[in-house]
């Protein structure tokens, strides 16, 4: 008599290898980019907030010098330091989101005309724009 077969042959268990290593070879490049690009708010957002700070600070003092959304912020957010760019003057600043850790090299900079610039360094990742890169493909 045939015995009846139990579990699996080793090559079904070869096949499902192969189609998880191809699932996986897609999804978790595409599941990093969508992570950096959730963590590109973190900088533009916060430099919105900051410029608008530097204009209330301007309408109060009729001048840029000093104010304080100028000074080193390493707290705001965990993957992007924020400072001006070069001192603030009575007629412009420059303000800056340099990112750290998984972020290093993404720099947002936006200034009193509110002209945004990236400048993209990141593996994968391109972009010396006009506007704020938020996109693997330098799109804005």
């Amino acid at each position: 008599m045939f015995r009846k077969a139990q579990g699996f042959t080793l090559i079904e268990l070869m096949i499902v290898v192969v189609i998880i290593g191809v699932l996986a070879a897609i999804v978790i490049p595409s599941y990093s980019d969508y992570v950096t690009r959730g963590r590109i708010p973190q900088a533009t957002s916060a430099l919105a907030s900051k410029r608008v700070q530097m204009e209330q600070f301007y309408q109060d003092n009729r001048t840029y010098a000093g104010a304080p959304a100028c000074n080193l912020d390493t707290t705001t957010s965990e993957f992007f330091n924020f400072s001006c760019a070069g001192a603030a003057d009575a007629d412009g600043f420059t303000l800056q989101a340099v990112g750290k850790g998984a972020m290093a090299g993404f720099t947002y900079t936006v200034d009193e005309s509110n002209a945004r610039t990236s400048t993209i360094s990141a593996s994968g990742w391109t972009g010396n724009a006009n506007c704020w890169v938020t996109k693997k493909g330098g799109a804005c």
